[in-house]
């Protein structure tokens, strides 16, 4: 059986093809080049890997395992311990200024992937600021912060496997302040939240012998995402890619325009939203959903997750109680305590649930705060 999919990523805005038959996916992948062909090579073999993963259904959150194995030019890339087993390199080619890895790929994808036995989480979204704004001067480029805000909450609804965007904030966030961070999530119904700062935009000039000087532009980037539940600091990433910018030094670039996000630079910014994506489901996918109820009337209860979230009419879920307490030194301490009582999801809407007590005489021991868990299928 053979299928052609002709699919532009939002990742890299390019055109893949695919042959799918029985286990293995035959792609292509692309990158632009720039100073060094492995580089390129490098890209466009974890293109054609992510994509073939996508599309097959296998853990994206693995992806990030394989990718110091892919930097080596090899023919062949053999596996254990994780879905895509094999990769065989067909055909490299270059063309327009780009290239082109075409590869066969054998993915067996899991029954029991993390985002395929538990809801999707929810991330709270905080803007990312240029730490230096003279850094963005040329071009004119001082939006950039909240385009590529823009660009990582498209990237998290549209690809990611275990993670849903439940809101986005101007307001600071401050690691230091946990208790006011807590506050924070629990208004936009947030598991995690994410924030960051663009550290360098700088260019350099690549002076050319026989053809027209070339500037090269950093993006660079810090991450930190933190626990909506306890306000503690989970993950901390720094990110960085170099590509050409191929616009006028005293030209204004609009960093909203589809001309922006094609160049090369654009595709640049989109690798990195697209690896910061990949890191948050290789470290966080397989930590428990906890949705929270938020309103009890007899014995049914409303909880904060929903369709979105991939609730289904008919899941069963365990309560647990908060028994959270203050210790002698003043601290909050977070504790939950499981109990035999089993929910049924009866009505599911966009953002919220609606669930029935199956043991309706414990129903009015069930407050507002405390926290579900899925309850896996026998």
């Amino acid at each position: 059986m053979n299928r052609k999919l002709f699919n532009t990523l939002s990742s890299l805005c390019l055109l893949a093809t695919f042959q799918l038959n029985a286990a293995w996916l035959e792609v292509t992948g692309s990158a632009v080049l720039l100073e060094s062909e492995n580089t390129a090579r490098t890209n466009a073999l974890e293109d054609a890997v992510y994509q073939a993963m996508g599309y097959a259904g296998a853990d994206l959150g693995s992806f990030p395992n394989l990718r110091p194995y892919l930097s080596s030019e090899r023919a062949e890339y053999q596996f254990s311990g994780n879905e895509v087993r094999h990769v065989m390199v067909i055909q490299t080619r270059k063309k327009s200024g780009k290239f082109y890895l075409t590869a066969r790929i054998d993915v067996y994808p899991s029954a029991n992937s993390c985002h395929k036995i538990q809801y999707k989480k929810g991330v709270l979204l905080a803007g990312f600021k240029i730490i230096s704004p003279q850094h963005a001067a040329m071009g004119g480029i001082y939006q950039l912060g909240d385009d590529f805000s823009t660009m990582l909450k498209r990237q998290i609804e549209r690809k990611s496997q275990s993670f849903v965007v439940s809101g986005t904030t101007r307001v600071p966030v401050n690691a230091g302040q946990p208790s006011a961070m807590m506050m924070l999530a629990e208004d936009n119904d947030a598991q995690y939240i994410i924030n960051g700062q663009i550290t360098d935009l700088t260019s350099t000039l690549d002076q050319k012998l026989l053809k027209s000087d070339q500037v090269n532009r950093q993006f660079a980037v810090t991450i930190e995402i933190m626990d909506g539940k306890t306000g503690e600091v989970l993950m901390q990433n720094n990110y960085r890619e170099i590509a050409e910018w191929p616009f006028s030094r005293v030209s204004q670039v609009d960093t909203k325009s589809a001309r922006f996000w094609q160049s090369s630079y654009g595709q640049a910014i989109q690798r990195v939203s697209r690896n910061m994506m990949l890191d948050l489901e290789s470290s966080l996918s397989c930590r428990t959903s906890l949705p929270e109820i938020v309103n009890v009337y007899g014995n049914k209860v409303q909880i904060n997750i929903g369709r979105i979230h991939g609730v289904k009419r008919g899941d069963q879920l365990k309560l647990w109680h908060s028994a959270g307490f203050i210790d002698q030194q003043g601290i909050p301490r977070n504790r939950m305590v499981q109990t035999d009582i089993t929910l049924t999801v009866d009505r599911v809407y966009e953002k919220s649930t609606e669930l029935s007590v199956e043991q309706a005489d414990l129903a009015s021991s069930i407050q507002p705060g405390d926290l579900l868990t899925k309850q896996l299928p026998r």
